[in-house]
């Protein structure tokens, strides 16, 4: 039994590379979710929204306001147009970034300029996944990540 037990652990570490993943690893895809993280952003503030999309797997989920997902791709295109048409100017805190084999979690607080209704500002929540050439797409997008704290009991 004992024998069995260290045969399927072997076999699951040597089938799995990213079982054991080294350090080095983790911080190479820390940087590339952070790449894709910044070339999403980028993208927005200069309005190109092919290049936004690029960011984000074809079933992508984006969170367009507390509790109002959004999934497909010309729903994500018209979603991101309005948003870009309202000229909405962001600033981006901190990031961190937490790998787990071939998912990726992104955690960054954003605000926004003074307006009408005051500065707005949350915590940015994006779950990534490894594509088959390495590179890494959002699959949820939730802007909103901390609305549920926001909510009264």
């Amino acid at each position: 039994m004992r024998n069995t037990l260290a045969t399927v652990f072997l076999t699951t570490c040597l089938v799995t590379p990213t079982f054991f993943a080294k350090a080095g690893d983790i911080k190479m895809d820390q940087q590339n979710i952070l790449a894709t993280i910044e070339t999403m952003t980028a993208a927005f503030a200069r309005g190109d929204i092919d290049a936004i999309m690029s960011t984000y797997e074809p079933m992508a989920t984006v969170v367009a306001a507390p509790a109002s997902p959004v999934l497909g791709d010309q729903a994500l295109r018209d979603m991101f147009k309005q948003f870009i048409a309202a000229g909405v100017a962001f600033k981006y805190g901190k990031h961190e970034v937490v790998v787990a084999g071939d998912i990726g979690l992104h955690l960054m607080r954003w605000t926004t300029a003074p307006g009408p209704n005051g500065e707005q500002s949350a915590l940015s929540v994006a779950v990534l996944r490894r594509q088959p050439d390495n590179s890494w797409k959002m699959v949820i997008d939730h802007p909103f990540g901390d609305g549920v704290m926001k909510q009264s009991q």
